[in-house]
């Protein structure tokens, strides 16, 4: 009864809309900063569950582990957000708290060891991500929902800019945590969502009316199957194949890629002849729509990968060039990261209200042109920068995607009819979060393939004049260049993890004492590191500037207003 009473009250009163927006800030916030805290607790995790993550046959582990919650949630939040409109977008929230909240629960308890326990996680970390699809994909229709049109910008911004701080957040509190227990980077969502869930129970409510619809079982199987395949491929080709530094010409990448591009042109096809489609592609007949989905996929590549990279340049060169222990550098990455969810924080609200009475396009627009220009000036920084030099130039790609977060996500909501902004959600969240996964294989590659050009070589010449014997230099010098950055990704000494004991103790004090110090591998690295990373900065330049003119192309502020009837007649 008194539950009852509560929610008449909160109903009835006009503070409605900043309830949803706390609410849903929680939910987007906890989701997102999930999706990142196991990045650097992921050392931590494997020696609890006594897994090496860097031995050939853990590496599907670390994929899966680290990649699983992006995919699993880049192929549901369509459906979710679809389901939402036909059921309700407040019951889906709520049940995807409920979710999210027992899958961490169960990934703390985690009661196997070996491949076992990490099979365990996947499976853990998938239902979770299950919940986290649901919060993200019906999250902003409920803004849109509560908030009249001079106020969306604002609310949307405040709920995106919760979910992009969350991610860099999300690195310092894994690092925090697993200095007590692997098991509290999980156990430590459970109270929040506990709370996240009663107080969604309590205080949300349906704005909009809903009117029960088919669901599109086919639909939702061919295109979640042919996402699912093309990710998992892309995810694959970054992984060595047999004496290949990647996994592109693995028949089983091709595969999965090519039937994953032909199951999304079926599904295409298919959805066009269907009279209550999942995926609504009527909607792609609204330019500021079309033009913001193609702005925010573009914008997730350029950020979503260089985010690794970053923190690989962090935790593999410039943090052991300046003192830091190879085991401290993850956490101290994530705090040297800082920087860019302060820029973050400023610009997201900030924009999101001009964008109500300006309009998307100059903010989304000029946040991309400015992102670019950030990439640009990381460049031209030398490997061991200044690091008041890198700090700015963070805020400066804060401050850009700040800029262009919420008034584009505005823009595609605002843009749509009210009965379609379940679906339009997920449409928005989808394309988002494919960048990730697409980000980090292309990114990734583009490293290697810059690494592969001369890190061989000076391993192998590093290796020998310190008295390694020229069999085990030449086998660690052609080891897949994925090794080396994973290691330094992961917290670990590279060359102290790969020669290995038995090979130090064969070694003269002196030279173990240069091949395992802080500074070796970092000088070894360095300048190739350096090489890879102008490529992949140059396409994420580029990535962001066709973001900015399909951003331009949306054309000025617009809010639908016209009734359903025009929308499928479109």
């Amino acid at each position: 009864m008194l539950a009852k009473s509560l929610k008449n009250t909160i109903k009835q009163s006009p503070h409605y809309k900043w309830v949803a927006l706390s609410n849903t800030t929680l939910g987007i916030l906890m989701a997102s900063l999930n999706a990142t805290s196991l990045i650097i607790a992921l050392p931590v995790i494997f020696r609890g569950i006594h897994i090496n993550p860097l031995s050939a046959g853990s590496f599907t582990y670390l994929l899966w582990i680290l990649m699983g919650y992006m995919l699993v949630t880049a192929v549901l939040v369509v459906t979710l957000g679809r389901l939402g409109d036909m059921y309700g977008r407040v019951k889906m929230y709520n049940l995807g708290f409920i979710i999210f909240t027992v899958g961490a629960l169960a990934a703390s308890l985690t009661w196997s060891q070996g491949s076992a326990g990490a099979l365990e996680l996947i499976i853990f970390r998938m239902v979770q991500a299950i919940g986290g699809a649901m919060l993200m994909a019906n999250s902003a229709a409920i803004l849109t929902d509560a908030f009249p049109e001079n106020q969306r910008g604002m609310a949307l911004g405040i709920n995106q800019i919760s979910a992009m701080a969350g991610s860099f957040i999300g690195i310092l509190v894994g690092g925090f945590l697993a200095q007590f227990s692997w098991r509290w980077v999980f156990l430590f969502n459970v109270p929040i969502g506990v709370i996240g869930t009663l107080w969604s129970y309590i205080a949300l409510k349906e704005i909009d009316r809903f009117q029960p619809a088919k669901i599109d079982w086919l639909g939702n199987i061919v295109f979640a199957a042919g996402l699912a395949m093309l990710l998992t491929g892309i995810t694959y080709g970054i992984r060595p194949y047999k004496t290949s530094t990647m996994g592109w010409g693995d028949p089983f990448v091709m595969s999965m890629i090519a039937a994953g591009i032909i199951a999304l042109i079926v599904f295409v096809i298919f959805e066009r002849r269907v009279e209550q489609p999942m995926f609504n592609l009527h909607l792609f007949g609204i330019r500021a729509f079309t033009a913001g989905n193609i702005a925010g996929l573009l914008a997730a590549v350029g950020r979503g990968g260089l985010q690794f990279m970053l923190i690989m340049w962090l935790q593999g060169i410039w943090l052991p060039l300046h003192g830091y222990s190879f085991a401290q550098t993850p956490l101290w990455a994530g705090i040297y990261m800082l920087p860019t969810t302060a820029g973050f924080l400023i610009a997201g609200p900030l924009s999101g209200y001009l964008s109500d009475k300006y309009g998307a396009r100059p903010f989304a627009t000029g946040g991309m042109v400015l992102a670019a220009i950030s990439f640009g000036l990381m460049m031209i920084l030398p490997v061991d920068f200044p690091y008041w030099e890198f700090a700015i130039i963070l805020v400066i790609n804060g401050l850009s995607f700040g800029m262009f977060s919420s008034p584009n996500t505005a823009g595609i909501m605002n843009s749509v009819p009210s009965s379609y902004r379940g679906v339009a959600s997920g449409m928005r969240a989808t394309f988002q979060n494919v960048g990730m996964p697409l980000s980090i294989g292309i990114f990734f590659s583009l490293m290697i393939i810059g690494l592969t050009a001369s890190v061989p070589g000076s391993i192998y010449h590093g290796l020998t004049v310190n008295g390694v014997p020229a069999v085990i230099a030449t086998h660690l010098s052609h080891l897949p260049a994925v090794s080396y950055l994973f290691a330094a990704f992961l917290g670990y000494n590279p060359l102290k993890t790969l020669l290995g004991p038995a090979v130090l103790n064969g070694l003269k004090p002196s030279a173990v004492a240069h091949l395992t110090s802080k500074e070796y591998f970092p000088q070894i690295i360095g300048t190739p590191f350096k090489h890879g990373l102008v490529i992949v900065l140059s396409f994420a330049i580029g990535a962001c500037l066709v973001a900015a003119l399909a951003s331009w192309l949306r054309g000025g502020k617009y809010i639908h207003q016209e009734d359903e009837a025009a929308l499928k007649t479109a």
